[in-house]
This record gives structure tokens, C-alpha cells and sequence, in this order.
């Protein structure tokens, strides 16, 4: 049985970029393979990254991922799948 893997792109706001920077580094790579395309913008002004990532994963997946940035103090997540079911 396989399962389906979804198209979506999550936003991620994480202030304190120099102190939560080799957190979100982490677990980013934990996901790697489910890790499409990453693009990120600093903003040292104001001490903040803001990083959005493309993936294919299944629901389940990209729940973890999200709490486990969550998890992260200063981090915030948010998240929209664009298609469903591709194999």
C-alpha cells in the first residue's frame, strides 16, 4: 500500500536567528528527503529569518515537522498544502 504525499509550503518565522538558527538546522535535516526546495531571507535588523520550504510529504510527515519547529523557542509555523495524492 502507498502512501500519498502531498505539495505543500510551510512558512517559518524564527526570531533570535543567531541563538534558534542550528535548531531549525536540525531538524530540517531530519526532513531532507521530504524537502523539496528551501528558500530563506534574513533580516538582521531585526534579528529574524524567514524561511519557506517547499515539500512532498505525507500528513503525518509534515505535522512532525511542524511541532518539532514549533518546539522552538522564538519559532513560528504555518503551513498550506496545494495538491493532494501524488505517488
Amino acid at each position: 500500500m502507498r502512501m500519498e504525499r502531498d505539495i505543500c509550503i510551510l512558512g517559518v518565522l524564527v526570531e533570535g536567528r543567531s541563538d534558534h538558527a542550528p535548531e531549525v538546522q536540525e531538524v530540517f535535516t531530519r526532513y531532507g528527503s521530504q524537502i523539496l526546495c528551501r528558500n530563506g531571507i534574513p533580516d538582521p535588523g531585526r534579528e529574524r529569518g524567514i524561511i519557506t520550504l517547499t515539500m512532498q510529504a505525507r500528513e503525518d510527515e509534515r505535522e512532525r515537522l511542524e511541532k518539532e519547529l514549533g518546539s522552538i523557542k522564538g519559532v513560528k509555523v504555518r503551513s498550506v498544502c496545494l495538491t493532494e495524492a501524488i505517488e
